[in-house]
């Protein structure tokens, strides 16, 4: 059974990262004021949860600083030629990677960039590369 908004919300309020759930809190207030339909919301705040986790509780999202991470996190759909003979894991790929290149957008250009707050930060969004 597919998944509702209201139950990805309820995960997210799971993350013992302050900063990190209130990022996503956020970023969630974010694509409401930006009329996006509630799929796409449960989609985006759905991955970006799944990076918090996987990022673990001691790391914010500022702390992401370089692609390795977040290569590593999209790392985890890569399937080999026996698994996956037509290499459909590639789409899968490539729609993490650019959901994940949005929120940090979003995370550069409203949080960092606006407040003067950039924490030695650069905007990663543009160092990976689809495959």
């Amino acid at each position: 059974m597919p998944q509702k908004l209201e139950t990805v919300l309820n995960h997210v309020e799971e993350i013992t990262n302050d900063i990190n759930r209130q990022l996503i809190k956020d970023y969630h207030r974010y694509l409401i004021a930006r009329d996006t339909g509630t799929n796409y919301q449960k989609d985006n705040v759905k991955l970006i949860y799944m990076f918090a986790k996987f990022i673990g509780e001691s790391k914010t999202f500022y702390d992401v600083k370089d692609s390795e991470t977040i290569v590593a996190f999209l790392d985890i759909k890569r399937k080999s030629k026996e698994d996956d003979p037509e290499q459909k894991w590639i789409t899968t790929w490539n729609d993490y990677l650019w959901r994940l290149k949005m929120f940090y957008r979003w995370l550069y250009n409203v949080k960092l960039k606006v407040n003067n707050n950039q924490r030695n930060y650069y905007d990663i969004s543009n160092c990976i590369k689809y495959y």
